[in-house]
């Protein structure tokens, strides 16, 4: 079978893995560390992610932003890809902003000390609690629909401290993406209409609330920028029409802190070696500079504090998922390869069909020979990883790798089957620092209450 394969394969999928991996003494090092020996150690699944990574790939935006964008710009991190402490310290080494959706992530974010004027709260359906907790640790809430809007102006009337207030556009376009990631179109539970964000800008004059701002967000993992030209153009059309926020002209003109646009994040990686290269980020960065620069210019109206929400083309790439496999089952025209984590730490593949690959962590540049499924151990056919993969020959009780494994897999975890989650591991300088410990029976039960007496 090694004629239908080329041996090069592994090097085009060391391209999907994190900037510092390496193969050495016939093993796979991220960070300066043998992964082998961290799964001997703190067993499998095992999610590594890698300082190194991180740290280019939030370069490469800034490098983009100062070389496209003339006036103010800023960058917050999405946290729903992944979040936790250690990550959200992370972000203030590069002054990030940390957008956050429920209790538990605003509490990440503090737990870290984000500050709170670089915390951002997003949400759809925001309860009274939820805003309340808002008000006490947020800068900025962004304003899904009129309901919150009216849930915030009580809070406003009682007094106290008030954050900024962006309000959510629903563009009426989506880009292209898997469908349960598309958040723009006409019919998305996503943001306000025009006629509702007109709406929502009379309440926050009328009630003098802070206004600052205009949020939008189209999808998440694309690779074309395009259908964003034209909902930048409603967005800067409604700044222009509403004076977004009062007195746009003269504040800018005067010095004052400009207008913010949110034209959100979303933008792709490669997960599979069919999808490289790498989408560019330069080329998004630069398309999105232009139209704003371009439309600002067209309406006359000041150029706006730019901001982006990153997240997936962030860390997505940094983080890597070691497995072990059980058990080789060999059936007709399918060779299955049962690992000990999927569904539970990785529903992606169930919920959008997501692709991935993988190298084995011993001799990873053995040329394949066959091709397999590699699935997990939950009780559910979906509970598979990656279909029709080409591998080498791979043996009861190995150890493989799956990259791209940092966005969307932690954060969506669950318990299913009574899975307990899996450690995390922080690679940087050739050490590895555990972040987060493994799930234990113990944390499993702790929520339960007994009727017993």
């Amino acid at each position: 079978m090694n004629g239908a394969f080329s041996a090069p394969l592994s090097m085009r999928r060391l391209e999907l893995f994190p900037l510092s991996t390496r193969i050495q003494n016939r093993r796979l090092h991220i960070g300066g560390c043998d992964l082998a020996a961290l799964a001997e150690q703190f067993g499998t699944p095992l999610y590594l992610y890698d300082r190194q990574t991180l740290d280019e790939s939030v370069q490469a935006y800034r490098r983009a932003l100062q070389a496209c964008y003339p006036a103010s710009w800023g960058l917050t991190y999405a946290g729903k890809a992944f979040l936790g402490p250690a990550l959200a310290r992370w972000t203030q080494d590069h002054d990030l902003w940390v957008d956050c959706t429920g209790p538990g992530e605003i509490a990440a974010a503090c737990a870290a000390g984000v500050p709170r004027e670089r915390l951002l709260v997003h949400g759809v359906n925001k309860s009274p609690a939820d805003l309340q907790i808002a008000l006490e640790k947020a800068g900025t809430i962004v304003v899904d629909n009129l309901t919150e809007l009216q849930r915030l102006i009580r809070l406003h009337q009682a007094g106290g401290s008030f954050p900024d207030l962006w309000l959510r556009l629903l563009p009426g376009e989506s880009v292209t993406t898997h469908a349960y990631t598309q958040t723009g179109h006409h019919d998305s539970k996503f943001g306000m209409s025009e006629s509702e964000l007109t709406e929502a800008v009379h309440l926050c004059r009328k009630y003098h609330l802070p206004l600052r701002g205009l949020h939008f967000h189209q999808g998440s993992q694309f690779r074309d920028p395009a259908p964003l030209g034209a909902a930048i153009e409603k967005a800067l059309d409604l700044a222009q029409e509403m004076s977004l926020p009062p007195d746009l002209h003269a504040h800018a003109a005067a010095g004052g802190q400009p207008w913010i646009l949110s034209p959100g994040g979303g933008w792709g990686v490669a997960y599979h070696e069919d999808d490289l290269p790498q989408p560019d980020i330069s080329a998004y960065i630069a398309f999105v500079a232009e139209r704003v620069q371009a439309g600002c210019a067209k309406r006359g109206l000041p150029l706006p504090h730019l901001h982006l929400e990153p997240g997936r083309s962030l860390v997505a790439r940094t983080g890597v998922a070691v497995y072990r496999v059980g058990v080789v089952k060999h059936r007709p025209g399918r060779i299955w390869l049962l690992v000990d984590g999927g569904l539970a730490d990785n529903p992606r593949p169930a919920l959008y069909g997501a692709r991935y690959t993988a190298l084995p962590v011993i001799e990873p540049e053995r040329p394949p020979v066959q091709r397999v499924s590699i699935a997990g151990p939950y009780c559910e056919s979906g509970d598979i990883l990656i279909e029709d993969l080409p591998m080498p020959e791979i043996r009861e009780g190995e150890w493989i790798a799956i990259p791209v494994s940092g966005a969307y897999h932690l954060s969506m975890a669950s318990n299913y089957n009574g899975a307990l989650r899996p450690p995390v591991l922080w690679l940087e300088g050739g050490k590895a620092h555990l972040i987060r410990r493994r799930e234990t029976p113990e944390d499993y039960l702790q929520r339960e209450i007994s009727n017993q007496t």
